[in-house]
């Protein structure tokens, strides 16, 4: 060969060496792990490699030793069980974190125990500083709605708005009320129920809309409040292996969240979801949308809940033969909002549990889509709890997303048959159903209404065993689904859901490295043993933000 073509050969290895790209170097490799992927090519992993928030390599332990460098960190997993971090699809964010710092009354079980709560949390406040949140249920007691009575005597300088569980019904005491004007000759409110004694003065109950006149006049948290809330909020969500979230109480958890960011103090990711009649002012309103915070989506009501008697239904309730609930919103009012969001590209979500009210927005979203025409809209329907059997079909038909809270069907259970009857309870909270018809299921908490827990949200979906342990063969047992059905609700659909299935929701190359250790694999162990399943570890962008 000659010496110009031996010249020429080496220059073009030469060239060819100096174009390859060094395989990259892991900041964190976790072997000898028991990995749920969510990624349907490759179901199960051994080990991850991870490189400042994202994941470069998943696979058997060969398939990650390339990228250990000198720097690398090492971690054995001790084959503990890992999935993708778990997205809630449904929070209150700021009032969620404002209960964690408030009374707690979801396990009051008597009036009096409910009473001697409130009143005792009262002497450690300043005069002068309102109790909220709470969230009582009177079904732990006989049912009888609280009254102002029961804690006016020792609250007298604390106003009381203390919300049900559902978010549907607000308790105010005598302070409360008055503050706000609601007196024997306030007017009814329409899509709403103040609850009146015999003489028409108020007791203390303010149903749906009416809760709006006193929920308006509460003063605003200060900026510290904010903080503190968001903080416990994030603290909370990280030890339940939560992390994203899709906030749908948003007002300021956007800008908040905003904040935390700046100053590189944010764990959880946030989707934060605004009322949908307020789509106007926020049209032109400029997004910065990133990994982190985004926004984009609307939220409207249709009615209200099933424990408040607010559910829109076809028919009476069973234990109120007059009584098929109500709508919050109009229908025309709630249609002319969503086609104008809806030609302005923002996602919408709305709010329907009764089967009138799912029947209802089922119509409006096919009528949008017949005269907005076809788009990718992943339009939700918050709750569908009680679904008219005929219209299950029409989610998977319409792209209709089943935005659902499977805790709820284990605490509603208890009582539901009482309510609506044995016949409508046979397509109450129908995950099955729903995905035998090709229907996309993702699953979330509504906390503060229920705990931010994916892992006993799992057990709800498998098991529909009762809060009190009365159905041990599930609550409607042929509407049970698999474990792997119900993560995949709670991660890959989750993250669908907010359009964000390319960056997270499974455990792949290139996707972001959000995931969670547990003690226990939860598809191989007795389902009824998930709820006592704990989190051991929460890693988000790489990094991990909570350690039990």
């Amino acid at each position: 060969m000659k010496y110009q073509q031996l010249l020429l050969l080496y220059c073009l290895l030469s060239l060819f060496l100096a174009c390859q790209k060094p395989t990259p170097k892991a900041d964190l490799i976790i072997t000898n792990a028991n990995i749920w992927t969510g990624n349907d090519q490759q179901k199960k992993a051994a080990a991850i490699a991870i490189a400042a928030d994202t994941i470069l390599a998943i696979g058997n332990k060969e398939a990650v030793e390339p990228f250990k460098g000198t720097n690398t960190e090492i971690v054995d997993a001790n084959g503990k069980f890992i999935t993708p971090g778990f997205i809630d699809s449904h929070v209150h964010l700021l009032t969620g974190g404002r209960s964690l710092l408030s009374v707690d009354l979801r396990d009051a079980s008597t009036p009096e125990e409910f009473s001697k709560r409130i009143t005792d949390f009262a002497k450690t406040l300043p005069k002068g500083e309102w109790i909220l949140e709470g969230n009582w249920d009177h079904t732990l007691w006989d049912g009888e709605l609280p009254r102002k009575e029961w804690v006016d005597e020792l609250t007298k300088d604390h106003p009381i708005a203390l919300y049900r569980l559902d978010g549907h019904m607000v308790f105010a005491n005598s302070a409360a009320l008055n503050f706000a004007g609601i007196n024997k000759n306030t007017p009814e409110v329409e899509g709403g129920i103040i609850i009146r004694d015999e003489e028409g003065h108020p007791t203390g109950i303010l149903k749906s809309n009416a809760m709006n006149i006193l929920l308006d006049k509460i003063p605003p948290m200060s900026a510290q409040q904010k903080t503190n809330s968001f903080q416990a909020a994030m603290d909370y969500f990280l030890s339940n292996g939560v992390t994203s979230v899709h906030d749908v109480d948003s007002t300021e958890s956007y800008e908040i969240a905003r904040q935390f960011k700046a100053v590189d103090n944010l764990s959880v990711r946030v989707y934060s979801i605004k009322p949908i009649y307020k789509w106007q002012q926020l049209v032109n309103k400029k997004r910065a949308d990133d990994k982190w915070v985004k926004q984009g989506g609307l939220k409207g009501f249709v009615d209200g809940s099933l424990g408040s008697h607010t559910a829109a239904f076809h028919a009476a309730y069973t234990d109120h033969a007059h009584d098929k609930g109500f709508f919050t919103f109009a229908p025309e009012d709630l249609y002319e909002w969503i086609t104008n969001a809806d030609k302005n590209n923002f996602q919408i979500l709305v709010h329907a549990i009764g089967d009138h009210a799912i029947h209802t927005i089922l119509n409006i979203f096919e009528r949008i889509i017949k005269e907005n025409g076809q788009q990718d809209r992943r339009i939700r329907i918050e709750h569908a709890q009680h679904l008219d059997p005929a219209d299950i079909h029409r989610f998977a038909a319409l792209g209709v997303i089943a935005s659902m809270q499977p805790y709820h069907a284990i605490d509603d259970g208890r009582w539901a048959e009482e309510v609506i009857g044995p016949e409508r309870i046979k397509t109450t909270y129908a995950f099955k159903s729903l995905l035998d018809a090709n229907a996309t299921l993702a699953f979330g908490s509504d906390w503060a209404v229920a705990p931010a827990s994916p892992l006993y949200g799992i057990y709800a979906a498998v098991t529909r065993r009762t809060l009190d342990d009365k159905n041990p063969n599930g609550w409607v047992p042929e509407q049970k689904i698999t474990v792997e059905q119900a993560l995949r609700a709670y991660t890959k659909d989750a993250a669908y859901a907010s359009f964000e299935e390319d960056i997270k929701g499974s455990l792949e190359v290139g996707k972001l490295a959000d995931f969670v250790v547990l003690s226990e694999d939860i598809t191989t162990i007795n389902p009824i043993k998930i709820r006592e399943v704990e989190v051991l570890q929460t890693y988000v962008g790489g990094e991990k933000v909570f350690s039990k």
